[in-house]
């Protein structure tokens, strides 16, 4: 008898995992929630050591030790858990993970999700608590297009779900229903590659062995496919010698098992059958056999006989089995079956730390694996082997879009840009790249992006759809999430007329923008001094600290303004201890008006000095003795605290000349030709210092826009 056994048996990388975590941290207070895997033998190994297996979060107690199987569970589930102080193990398989995901974020957009699996199956449960109650399930044949009540729906599948029964539903399903469809194959690639490779094994065995348990989704599957391409089939939880016995009568027998069954049971059959009859086990390549090959087959040995030929068409990127001939200076002579002669494999290719003729020599005869990295010569290499594997490894940890990787932009095309990852080429549409429209992709090229995966193809084109913009986001709304907690802290903690310390960050011409507490506020340049100034950079410095006096606060608006000035002394507040009557100051004269002159004495002190006060002589207009810009001396005459104001004499600094005595005589003379004069009405002056009515006047020698710009000095 020929055995034949399935290349890919055994644990699927998911139950994998679940086993060896279960396995290393079980013992009491350890809990599973639901069965670990469809394996009777498996649980009943880990919960000998203590670890206990809970069919709802009820039965398990506060704090203890959680382990979530490879199914996955719902979204609400991880709260209860977290709720009770539970830690959590979860070793849900990456490909339902990045199913959950999908599911929250179109049901999140509105959309309503269609489930392509068995209803009451583990995973599909879980997959309805990430739906927000917009998720149905069908099985493939049936669809009630009237639950679905949204315009846009999104289609997904069970991981274990038959890739073929998936097909004929996306090809009978009815688009014309809705708005928008999204179609998203999230079919485990081991579960297609174990159904295909169970289809072809099934064409040219008469007799079928499907390892597992009836309750495993895909087992029963596979058992399924057996059924079409095979009268004889068995399934087999468990190795029993009366069922071996019905086996032995077959000339070829296959034997393929589910994900949750470990590969020993294969053999564990073999053994089994060698007890009965004569078994030898047949290595199964891939593809098992070629369609072609056993149509037109006579023997089995004609079929493998094709299979070796097209072997030999070699193609790159092809892994290879090739046996040890010899061991040379530049490397090994390998072998491979049904070659006529022996192929280099360049110790720069050994997957070594440095290459020892002589220990190699010793492995002569044995087998290694390795990669056709060129042809025309083949051109092979083991460390390309050992590459693809961490580069499935890399690729496994960012396919369920959870981790963040980094690319380096190569090029773009009309839809997005190109960059590469673990031999996987990374495509980054351009609505993907940041948050807003890009029109040149072009100055993206040479740049690196942070990015998450979408979509991962791992067939022969090994394509990533990756997002940035997903990043982007997440960060903007924990940073918009930050800063809105930041102000309701800080605008429930402040009000007007508070002092508070400010760092100054920026100038604009209309003021300066203050950090107070990580929130902007505006301190605008009115605010700044009392003096006035030109530009926010005379009074402050970027980078200072200064105490700020709350002014407004606009809570809605989230607005702050702040004054500088008020927390300063006014110029007047030290008059009173600087000038006293009496006192002889200099200054400049900045304003001419009819009624007199102002002069500065310091930055926002002005005294007038009347008209009557510039000379001993009379004056028609202030500007006949003085100009704008001129230093005077000049005496304090009279301080008002309360109108903050001063008067000034310029004549008192200077003796009053002697007046010419008149003889009495002429004196009388005049007075007597004269007629007496009317008393002469006194003159409306304002001598106030204030303007309060201007009107133009050519004979004063100063114009209204010379006043003006003078004012402001």
């Amino acid at each position: 008898m020929q055995i034949y056994i399935a290349k890919n048996s055994g644990f699927c990388k998911g139950v994998k995992n679940a086993v060896e975590t279960a396995k290393k941290i079980c013992g009491k207070g350890v809990y599973i929630l639901g069965e670990l895997i469809h394996n009777e033998n498996v649980i009943k190994q880990i919960e000998e050591t203590g670890t206990t297996t809970a069919y709802s979060v009820s039965q398990i107690p506060n704090g203890s030790k959680v382990i979530v199987r490879s199914h996955g569970i719902e979204k609400q589930v991880y709260s209860e858990l977290e709720s009770k102080g539970c830690e959590i193990i979860d070793c849900t398989c990456p490909f339902v993970k990045r199913t959950q995901k999908i599911i929250a974020e179109r049901s999140a957009n509105g959309f309503s999700v269609i489930i392509v699996g068995e209803k009451e199956h583990p995973e599909v449960l879980g997959l309805l608590g990430w739906c927000n109650g917009k998720g149905i399930v069908t099985d493939g044949n049936k669809l009630d297009y009237t639950a679905l009540t949204e315009k846009k729906v999104c289609i997904v599948a069970q991981t274990t779900f038959s890739n073929e029964k998936f097909a004929y539903f996306l090809k009978k399903f009815d688009k014309s229903h809705f708005k928008t469809v999204e179609v998203f194959d999230t079919i485990c690639y081991t579960t297609k590659e174990r159904q295909s490779e169970t289809a072809n094994l099934s064409k040219i065995c008469d007799c079928m062995l499907v390892l597992g348990s009836e309750k495993s989704s895909n087992t029963r599957k596979l058992f399924s496919i057996c059924k079409q391409h095979c009268n004889n089939v068995f399934m087999m939880s468990n190795v029993c010698e009366s069922e071996i016995k019905k086996l032995v009568s077959f000339k070829k027998l296959g034997i393929v098992s589910g994900a949750s069954t470990p590969s020993e049971q294969g053999m564990e059959v073999f053994f089994s059958m060698e007890k009965h009859t004569e078994a030898e086990v047949v290595e199964v390549t891939t593809p098992v056999v070629e369609e072609a090959a056993v149509a037109t087959a006579e023997t089995m040995e004609e079929a493998v006989a094709k299979m070796d030929e097209k072997q030999t068409k070699f193609r790159k990127g092809q892994k290879i089995t090739a046996t040890i001939s010899s061991a040379t200076d530049e490397g090994l002579a390998v072998y491979i079956s049904n070659t006529k002669k022996e192929i280099l494999l360049p110790k720069e290719e050994i997957d070594c730390e440095s290459y020892d003729k002589a220990v190699y020599a010793a492995k002569v005869g044995e087998e290694i694996s390795v990669k056709i990295i060129g042809l025309n010569p083949v051109q092979l290499s083991e460390k390309a082997i050992a590459k693809d594997l961490e580069d499935e490894k890399l690729v496994a940890e960012i396919s369920d879009g959870s981790k963040e990787f980094s690319v380096t932009v190569d090029g773009f095309n009309k839809g997005g840009l190109i960059a590469h990852y673990a031999g996987f080429e990374v495509f980054v549409p351009s609505s993907q790249i940041r948050i807003g429209f890009v029109k040149d992709l072009e100055k993206y090229v040479g740049k690196t992006l942070r990015v998450k995966a979408e979509k991962v193809e791992s067939g022969r084109r090994k394509q990533i759809v990756a997002s940035q913009r997903v990043i982007l986001e997440a960060e903007k709304a924990a940073r918009d999430a930050e800063r809105a907690a930041k102000e309701e802290e800080f605008f429930s903690a402040i009000s007007v007329n508070d002092d508070v310390k400010g760092t100054v960050v920026r100038f604009a011409s209309f003021g300066a923008f203050v950090d107070v507490g990580g929130i902007d506020c505006l301190a605008h340049i009115s605010d700044l001094s009392w003096t006035g100034c030109n530009s926010p950079a005379d009074v402050l410095e970027i980078g200072g600290e200064y105490v700020f006096r709350v002014l407004k606060c606009d809570k809605e608006s989230k607005k702050v303004s702040l004054g500088y000035k008020q927390l300063q002394p006014r110029p007047w507040d030290l008059v009173a201890g600087k000038y006293m009557v009496g006192d002889v100051v200099t200054g400049k004269v900045v304003r001419i008006v009819p009624f007199g002159a102002f002069v500065e004495l310091e930055k926002g002190i002005d005294g007038l000095v009347h008209v009557s006060q510039i000379s001993h002589e009379w004056l028609e207009n202030p500007t006949s003795a003085l100009k704008i810009g001129e230093e005077v001396e000049t005496k304090i005459i009279a301080i008002d605290h309360e109108k903050e104001k001063i008067t000034l004499s310029i004549k008192a600094m200077t003796p009053a000349p002697e007046a010419p005595a008149k003889p009495k005589k002429e004196e009388n003379a005049e007075n007597a030709e004269k007629p007496a004069r009317k008393p002469r009405k006194a003159k409306s002056e304002e001598n106030d210092g204030e303007i309060r009515e201007w009107k133009e006047d050519n004979n004063s020698g100063i114009s209204i826009a010379e006043l003006l710009a003078n004012s402001n000095k």
